[in-house]
Order: C-alpha cells, then structure tokens, then sequence
C-alpha cells in the first residue's frame, strides 16, 4: 500500500505575528490599489485578508497609514488570505508604535477574527492537501488571538 508523502514544513517564524486591526492598499505594478485588510503583523511581515489575485513569489506594495509604504513578497495564498514578507523589516520603535495604538482590539475586530478563523476552517476542510496545513493554522491562530484580545477587554472591565 503506497503511503502518501505529506510536505511537513517546520515553522520558519523568526518572530511572533500579533492580532491587529489595520486597513491598508496593495498594488502591484500592473493594476490599481485594492483594500485589503492587515490581519496580524510582525516586524517581518504580515497577513492580510484581500479579495483581489496574487501569485506566489511576486512582489506588491502595501500601505499602511502611518508607515512609509511597504514593498512585500508574497510568500503564500490560500482564497482570499495571503502571507507577506516585507523586503526590509520594520524597526523596533515602529512596531511598537503600531502596537500602542492597538492596545485593545475593538469588539467588531474581535468578531472579525472569529469570522476568520470559522472561514478558514471551513476553507480547509475542503482544500487541496497542499493547502489544508496552512489554512489550519490561520484558523487555529486567529481562535486564539479572538480568545486573548477577548479576555483583554473583559479584564479592563473589573
């Protein structure tokens, strides 16, 4: 009985991503600015929820208010989810400023999560298997964070 070959990829993260709430614009160098959304962020890069076509290993521009514009590889998609890495990492002091400024996720933004992580539960279960390992942990990742930014806010409460 032949076993199937799984591709097994440890995780390369050189850095914890961190649960934001950010609007920005991609663009590449053929077509107009599209809205995305900045799902979590680390100074090496982001994930972001955009409905417009991207290819693997092809380079975008991603604008954040507040940074200087990001140029940013696309190491993977899945749908509408997508994995950036950005050419140069962005500094100490800048992230935290990032950060400071999302100190506690908004209710709509802690519902957005969940959202995510149902979709991308869902998605998975009806992937490629190629697809399924990282469409899981997008899921699983965005469960979590929806849990913690949640019990944030219910700890500033007390």
């Amino acid at each position: 009985m032949a076993q199937a070959k799984q591709k097994v990829q440890p995780d390369r993260r050189r850095s914890e991503r961190i649960a934001l709430r950010l609007t920005a614009t991609m663009r590449d160098g053929t077509r107009s600015r599209v809205k995305v959304r900045v799902i979590d962020m680390s100074p090496r890069g982001c994930r972001v929820e955009c409905t417009s076509p991207v290819e693997d290993d092809s380079w975008i521009w991603l604008s954040i208010a507040g940074l200087e514009t990001q140029f940013c590889r696309v190491v993977w998609h899945h749908q509408e989810f997508v994995g950036l890495e950005f050419e140069k990492p962005l500094s100490d002091p800048v992230f935290e400023r990032l950060l400071a400024d999302q100190q506690q996720l908004p209710e709509a933004a802690i519902r957005d999560l969940r959202n995510i992580a149902s979709r991308t539960h869902w998605l998975a279960r009806k992937a490629e298997d190629s697809d399924i390992a990282i469409l899981a942990e997008l899921s699983r990742r965005c469960a979590v964070d929806a849990v913690v930014e949640g019990l944030k806010r219910g700890e500033g409460k007390r």
